[in-house]
């Protein structure tokens, strides 16, 4: 829909776990998110949106909910002398092969954000364009210099999974990322069309910070499993290894999950038990939340 010289469109970041890998939905061979204008004909946002997701891949899409609204005059600027509002969601799904849609792993894009085999390569060259970008401007480069530190884990300062959306916009910032007309050789991450890897930088961030007191990971494991496919799916996510016994007894603390009486065999090694999420914990649970455990192993 076009108000005067602003279109509104509706964008996804349909998320899911597959193995130890976290994946999300694209369209354009991987180079942008499913999205599409919010058109009068369409009853609410989110029903457009899934409109529009079922026209592009056909996949279904269940937990859904927004996630924020892009309006920036600089960023993804289509309309000759306008601006594109970006409403954008956030869904959870099971992946499944869809015509129209490829599923990618996120790390691709945003590499530096997988700390679960130690700190990435890619830090290391990040943190030192990040302090040649402020070694340019005398006048803030202590300025710089400390948010590089904060957003990266650099000199000393923690690593903050959370800090997703800092980081990508730090980058752009200092315009070492496609999408902010750096050159061509330096390649931190595949880029996406228009706005779309700030989009996803969102949606990891909220989903990052939403898995330690909603039980929304659950969402995206199959009825069945062990708790290492569960601690697997929620490292993916985070980034990050999880501590096995603390992740163990913290789940069977807050009584997440029951047994289902089977077992999986299928693991190279002994028999595991198979548990499903007890749904009844988000009646008993909805206003005080559920943690799950995200110390490092």
């Amino acid at each position: 829909m076009t108000i005067g010289l602003a279109h509104a469109e509706l964008i996804g970041v349909i998320i899911a776990v597959t193995g130890d890998r976290p994946r999300f939905m694209t369209v354009r061979q991987g180079d942008a998110l499913p999205s599409g204008p919010f058109e009068m004909g369409h009853r609410t946002l989110q029903t457009g949106l899934r409109e529009w997701i079922k026209e592009q891949t056909a996949h279904p899409v269940g937990y859904l909910e927004q996630l924020y609204t892009f309006a920036d005059r600089d960023r993804n600027n289509e309309i000759l002398g306008g601006r594109t509002i970006s409403i954008s969601y956030l869904g959870l799904v099971r992946e499944q092969a869809a015509p129209g849609s490829g599923w990618h792993d996120w790390y691709e894009y945003l590499p530096w954000e997988d700390h679960r085999q130690g700190i990435p390569d890619a830090i290391g060259d990040i943190a030192a364009r990040l302090k040649a970008w402020a070694e340019i401007d005398p006048t803030r480069r202590g300025d710089r210099i400390r948010r590089a530190a904060l957003a990266f884990g650099l000199d000393g300062a923690a690593w903050n999974e959370d800090f997703v959306l800092q980081r990508y916009e730090l980058l752009y910032e200092a315009e070492l990322v496609a999408e902010a007309g750096c050159p061509g050789e330096i390649n931190l991450g595949r880029p996406m069309f228009a706005d779309h890897r700030r989009i996803l930088a969102t949606g990891i961030a909220r989903l990052r910070a939403k898995i330690k007191y909603r039980p929304v990971v659950f969402e995206l494991m199959p009825e069945c499993f062990t708790l290492l496919a569960l601690q697997r799916a929620v490292e993916a996510l985070a980034g990050l290894r999880l501590h096995k016994q603390n992740f163990r007894r913290l789940i069977e603390q807050q009584e997440l999950v029951e047994e289902t009486g089977d077992m999986e065999s299928d693991t190279g090694g002994r028999p595991a038990k198979l548990f499903r999420f007890r749904h009844v914990v988000l009646e008993e649970r909805a206003l005080v939340g559920t943690k799950l455990p995200l110390s490092r192993d």
